[in-house]
């Protein structure tokens, strides 16, 4: 018996353990709640509910296939050998297979389970899967991971011309196995139920995730470039939800967004072509994971900016997370987040500097409240974006370009709609005031909006005085 460890790949299309299991024989497949461990990395509920839906589907999809799905539960990863050894020695299961997960606690979790199994005589086979090439092979001339997002891309189209990252086939339907797959939980201990609007918006299932593949590639990618910043558009892919569960494979993406464009990586389909360069920066961050291990430890990349003067602000803090900074595309876009598990991917880079340069709140504050409301909360995109945003991380913004939020709401949303979406209390507001409201307006007497929490000037200049006060990298390394 072989049996499938199922984790971020909540699909039977395209997946390459599943794929694997089922050649060599009959196979189950097992689902771990681990509810301690999830709270431990700030799973947000709507993507432990997202999950639990997508296997509910799956569960139908392997009936289909004979396979049992199983249902056990390791509260923390520490518990994870052991309770995969029980179920193989219940079921006699000569091998386990699983597609690879990245991240320092994944990597430490992986080896124990192996460990465990092969000291029982029980293979354990890990597949490259999520990714489109392995870490560790996409390298320097030196032999060092990539710091550039620039050069690692150079690298990735290069090994693309040679040859497309295969699909796998599905599996075929196996004889009956005899045992029957447990139910699926519709909610785990410790994390509610999101409001049914939400759920709505982001509806479970392979086959949901194909008919947004189809609907991007067909429909919008052409225009992909141009509306992508544009949060008040429905311009982007909407599939993050669905990559970062593994309900759809990067492979199938990019074969998908290929076959549109003709097979072209160089002209064509600009749309596309930008698209696929998004599949190579969630790409970029994983990899990232795997070469500096330090990132996933709630470390800066760059090691000089441990040393910034962040605040504690709780106040501050806490009207960020409210959307309540009198920053109406601040305040749309973080209500945006709290009512749909979801972030427009250029306001992330707004709200997010917005924290960590005018109100020069630590970047850390703001990745733990993305990923405990995420629908898509992910460790590799999540940590390499805040960074990315408040200068600390690899391929960084510099310091010295903060992004003005009244600039990038007029640019991106001159006529106010999603802040109107989002901020009903200015909808009457015209298309200039929206953007930044006159203190004078009665707006603020009847505390219906509230005034700014802070001048976008000063704050400005006092991020710009605390990072030209940091070290130098070569005054760092002689420190340490």
């Amino acid at each position: 018996m072989q049996l499938i460890w199922l984790r971020s790949d909540l699909r039977v299309l395209d997946n390459t353990a599943l794929a694997a299991a089922c050649e060599r024989g009959p196979s189950l497949a097992v689902w771990l709640l681990s509810p301690g461990q999830w709270q431990a990395h700030d799973d947000a509920a709507c993507k432990v509910d997202f999950w639990l839906r997508n296997l509910q589907g799956l569960s139908t999809a392997l009936a289909q296939l004979n396979i049992p799905l199983l249902i056990r539960r390791a509260d923390t990863w520490q518990q994870v050998p052991e309770a995969l050894l029980q179920l193989c020695q219940e079921h006699r299961v000569q091998a386990v297979h699983f597609n690879d997960e990245y991240g320092v606690n994944e990597s430490t979790r992986d080896q124990a389970v192996r460990s465990t199994l092969e000291q029982q005589g029980i293979a354990a086979h890990a597949y490259l899967d999520q990714l489109l090439f392995k870490p560790g092979s996409i390298l320097t001339r030196s032999g060092g991971y990539f710091q550039v997002f620039s050069q690692f891309r150079k690298v990735c189209y290069e090994r693309l011309h040679l040859g497309l990252p295969h699909q796998v086939k599905a599996p075929k339907a196996q004889a009956p196995t005899g045992v029957a797959s447990d139910p699926v939980p519709a909610e785990a201990a410790g994390f509610p139920l999101p409001a049914q609007p939400l759920r709505e918006l982001w509806p479970a299932g392979e086959e949901e995730a194909r008919r947004r593949l189809r609907r991007f590639t067909d429909e919008c990618a052409e225009d992909y470039q141009k509306q992508r910043d544009f949060p008040a558009v429905a311009g982007t892919s909407q599939l993050s939800a669905y990559l970062a569960a593994g309900v759809i494979s990067p492979r199938q993406c990019l074969h998908a967004a290929l076959s549109n464009n003709f097979g072209e990586f160089d002209s064509g389909n600009q749309g596309l072509l930008t698209w696929i360069n998004e599949l190579l920066w969630r790409e970029f961050y994983k990899h990232i994971l795997v070469g500096y291990p330090r990132v996933s430890k709630h470390r800066a990349f760059r090691a000089e900016t441990e040393a910034l003067p962040w605040r504690h602000a709780p106040d501050e803090l806490k009207a960020w997370q409210q959307g309540q900074t009198g920053i109406p595309i601040i305040d749309a876009a973080m209500r945006q987040l709290l009512a749909t598990g979801w972030m427009h991917n250029r306001l992330r880079m707004v709200v997010a500097m917005f924290l960590t340069k005018n109100l020069l709140i630590d970047w850390r504050e703001g990745e733990r409240f993305f990923m405990r409301h995420l629908i898509d909360g992910d460790l590799a995109a999540n940590n390499g974006g805040w960074q990315w945003s408040a200068s600390t991380g690899t391929d960084a913004a510099p310091y010295f370009r903060i992004f003005n939020p009244l600039s990038q709401s007029l640019r991106f949303d001159r006529a106010g709609h999603f802040i109107r979406q989002w901020l009903p209390e200015l909808a009457s507001l015209d298309e200039k005031n929206i953007h930044n409201p006159v203190p004078a307006d009665d707006l603020f007497a009847t505390n219906l909006y509230p005034q700014p929490i802070v001048d976008l000037g000063s704050s400005r200049q006092r991020a710009l005085n605390a990072f030209k006060n940091l070290p130098t990298r070569q005054e760092e390394r002689a420190v340490t």
